[in-house]
Parts: structure tokens; C-alpha cells; sequence
């Protein structure tokens, strides 16, 4: 309830304070959006070039990851390879263990 007072005092002061120095505070106004929109634009400059940056380094770690995949299809491809080079020989071996 203090906070509520306190809170309609100020809203009340200021309105006076805006009424009675109104061409002080447009003067004010004048001089702070300049450097509000000069601040505003920096904050954006900033936050394009972090972005910029993100996308680069999320393009340079799924180039990694490709190429980490294709090694990885390359190993499981000679890996097959092996498996089935070893199948046959089993298969060979059991024939020829067979006929003997």
C-alpha cells in the first residue's frame, strides 16, 4: 500500500514538474533522442554482427560434422567389407571341412 502512495505522489509531482518546465523538458527531449537513436544503433550494429558470427561458426561445425560423417560412412563401408570378406572365408572354410 506505501509503494501505491508512493508511487501516485511521484506520477502526480512529475506531471506538475512536466507542466511547469514543459519547454526544459521538450528541450530535453530534443537532446536525448539523438543519443538514444546513436546508442540504439550501436546496440544493433553489435547484436548483426554476433549473429553474423554465429551463423559462420554454425556453418564451419557442420562442415566439420560432414566430414566426420563421410569418414565415418567410409570406415563403416570397409568395415563391411571386412565382415563379408570374413563370411566368405567361414563359408570356404566349412566347405572345404566338409568335403575332407
Amino acid at each position: 500500500m506505501q509503494v501505491m502512495i508512493g508511487g501516485i505522489i511521484a506520477a502526480v509531482v512529475g506531471l506538475l514538474g512536466i507542466v511547469i518546465w514543459w519547454s526544459q523538458f521538450i528541450t530535453l527531449l530534443a537532446g536525448g533522442i539523438p543519443v538514444a537513436l546513436l546508442l540504439g544503433g550501436a546496440l544493433a550494429i553489435y547484436v548483426g554482427y554476433d549473429e553474423i558470427r554465429d551463423q559462420m561458426r554454425e556453418k564451419k561445425e557442420a562442415s566439420a560434422g560432414n566430414d566426420e560423417l563421410e569418414k565415418a560412412k567410409q570406415e563403416l563401408e570397409k568395415a563391411k567389407a571386412e565382415a563379408e570378406r570374413y563370411k566368405e572365408e567361414l563359408e570356404k572354410t566349412k566347405t572345404d571341412t566338409e568335403t575332407t
